[in-house]
């Protein structure tokens, strides 16, 4: 097998053969060579339905020929300058249109680099140093956010190498408990900066806000002077064109965007209210600076990528979670016949089974699922040419390219798989 091959090469240059540790998966990872629509092709010519969708990056599907016409017309008039561009305008103006919370914005690469940066800003703005997250939620991977609950109040590093310093000033409470929330921030309150949260959690599988609770978690942080951040980084664009902030009706102070909103290419953004965002560089003390920020060439598949969202948003978004549902609705038809103790969590275009006996509703619930039989479906639906996260913990997306017939179809592979599962 070419993939097989690829990967024993890989392994002897790349650390762990892999740009990232959620692409590897035992005994290797198929190597990919094209994708369009809601296809993507192989090293070894195998086409899969594609539900893995760049973890979220291509809502409206694999080389939209939008976004592609408008990158191909900017290489050809240069792919990096370092001074602005008028395009950056109009790509904020774009976001502040948007976006509930975007006053101002400030574009970077990732979403990494824009959750680490928007609690650099939360913390310079409140002149506190401490950061509340929640259990199962993930915000990129540099040290304000790489810490877990330990024994007790104390948090401790989630990643060799983290600060034992940084992980004391990151405060872990649990999804979907307001109560807990409030107290964690009572107890600290001369130090809390900021909270951040998913308002979707996507990084643990799938796990939904219960109702009202949104709202709660504003409603503490007003109480408490202390900022809110939305980490969109999934939610953005994808669940409405205002991302969760919409969807939700709730206006956090800041939001952080990625994925979805470059269509495909690398860009982030940090949105939020003006008087906090005035504190980046250079009118402000809090220092941020990137070369390839407002790249000419993200930035223009950003542009198209909202230009074709805005065009098409009472058709794109109806159509997606439609689909979604016919998958979800679909696999619990599969699910009911094969007899299985299944959980299906969905919203908007968004879904994951866990193979657990109760609902799904933060990190504890999510861990006690069974991530062995979990594995066994990805391997049995990977027979089928469907592909998915290979893991329990990540989250199946739906595009604007997946039709009626890839719906079918990967509810007729789910039903096999789990029919094979529940013979063994």
């Amino acid at each position: 097998m070419k993939s097989e091959q690829l990967y024993t090469r890989a392994c002897k240059v790349l650390a762990g053969g892999v740009n990232s540790p959620v692409r590897f998966y035992d005994p290797y990872p198929f190597f990919a060579t094209a994708a369009r629509g809601s296809k993507i092709t192989t090293a070894d010519h195998q086409t899969y339905l594609d539900y893995c969708m760049g973890y979220g990056a291509l809502l409206l599907g694999h080389g939209h020929p939008s976004v592609l016409d408008a990158v191909k017309s900017q290489l050809e008039n240069g792919t990096l300058f370092c001074v602005p561009t008028e395009r950056e305008i109009k790509l904020a103006e774009m976001l502040s249109k948007v976006v509930p919370c975007a006053q101002i914005v400030r574009l970077v690469n990732s979403g990494s680099e824009a959750t680490m940066h928007a609690i650099r800003l939360a913390r310079a703005f409140t002149k506190k140093n401490d950061v509340v997250k929640f259990a199962g939620g993930y915000h990129g991977a540099h040290d304000y956010v790489l810490a877990k609950a330990g024994s007790g109040a104390a948090s401790i590093p989630a990643s060799d190498g983290v600060l034992e310093e940084a992980a004391s000033h990151t405060l872990v409470a649990p999804y979907n408990d307001s109560a807990m929330l409030e107290r964690t921030i009572e107890k600290n309150r001369a130090n809390v900066a900021c909270v951040i949260i998913e308002p979707v959690l996507a990084n643990i599988g799938l796990a939904l806000p219960e109702k009202g609770y949104l709202n709660e978690v504003r409603k503490i942080t007003e109480q408490n002077d202390v900022l809110l951040i939305f980490d969109e980084v999934v939610t953005g664009f994808r669940l409405a064109l205002g991302g969760a902030g919409e969807f939700f009706g709730i206006k956090p102070d800041i939001a952080t965007f990625a994925k979805a909103l470059g269509g495909g290419f690398p860009i982030g953004a940090i949105a939020g209210k003006k008087e906090i965002m005035q504190q980046l560089a250079p009118v402000g003390s809090v220092y941020q600076a990137s070369t390839f920020a407002g790249n000419p060439v993200s930035v223009a598949a950003a542009i198209a990528t909202l230009e074709a969202l805005l065009e098409g948003k009472n058709s794109i978004y109806p159509q997606v979670a439609r689909t979604c549902d016919s998958i979800v609705n679909g696999i619990r038809d599969m699910v009911a016949a094969s007899k299985l103790e299944c959980r299906i969590n969905s919203i908007g275009s968004m879904f994951q089974l866990f193979f657990a006996t109760e609902k799904v509703r933060d990190e504890a619930s999510a861990k006690k699922a069974n991530a062995l039989s979990f594995r066994r479906l990805y391997d049995e639906i990977l027979k089928r040419d469907v592909f998915v996260p290979p893991s329990q913990f990540e989250t199946c997306f739906v595009s604007y390219a997946h039709t009626e017939d890839d719906s079918d179809r990967t509810v007729d592979a789910y039903g096999d798989a789990l029919r094979r599962i529940a013979k063994k």
